[in-house]
C-alpha cells in the first residue's frame, strides 16, 4: 500500500510531466491536484498547526552572550517511543547537558547526511550530464565558518 509520501511523489511526477517538466511550487502542484480532485484537503487539527508555529519560534530564538556570539536558545531532542516521535525542546542555560548533548549530536547528524545526499546528488547530475563540466563540491566548511565568524 503506497505512502502519503508515495502519493504525493507520484502527484509530482504526473504534474511536471503534463507540464513540460518546468520548475514549479510545491503549492502549485498541490493546487492543480486538489483541482483535478486528485488530491483531499486534510482535517486539520488547530493545536498541531499552533505546535508546528511554536516550534518553528522556538527555532528562530536567538540570544548573544557577554562575548557578543549570536547562538540559538531553544534546542530539541527527537525521541521515538512506541513509533511515535516527539520533539522536547530545551532552553540553553538550563536544559542539562545530556539533553544538549543530544541535541547537538542530532543536528549535526542532520548536517552529515545533507552533505552525503548532496555530494551524491552531484555525483549523479554529473554523471547525467557528462558532456558539461562537472559541478565541483567542497565540502570542507572551515573557511567559510571562519569567514563567517569574522564578518
Amino acid at each position: 500500500m503506497p505512502t502519503q509520501t508515495d502519493e504525493l511523489q507520484a502527484l509530482w511526477r504526473r504534474y511536471e510531466h503534463d507540464h513540460e517538466h518546468l520548475p514549479a511550487s510545491a503549492r502549485e502542484v498541490v493546487e492543480w491536484a486538489v483541482e483535478e480532485g486528485l488530491l483531499d484537503l486534510p482535517e486539520i487539527d488547530p493545536l498541531d498547526i499552533l505546535a508546528s508555529q511554536m516550534s518553528r519560534a522556538l527555532r528562530e530564538e536567538y540570544a548573544t552572550d557577554e562575548e557578543g556570539r549570536r547562538y540559538r536558545k531553544n534546542h530539541a531532542v527527537r525521541v521515538t517511543k512506541n513509533g511515535i516521535q516527539t520533539t522536547f525542546w530545551g532552553i540553553m542555560g538550563f536544559a542539562n547537558r545530556s539533553h544538549m548533548e543530544r541535541a547537538f549530536t542530532q543536528r549535526r547528524e542532520q548536517v552529515i547526511g545533507d552533505c552525503l545526499q548532496l555530494q551524491i546528488d552531484v555525483e549523479a547530475y554529473n554523471a547525467m550530464n557528462p558532456i558539461e563540466k562537472p559541478i565541483q563540491l567542497v565540502l570542507d566548511f572551515a573557511d567559510d565558518v571562519a569567514e563567517r565568524r569574522a564578518a
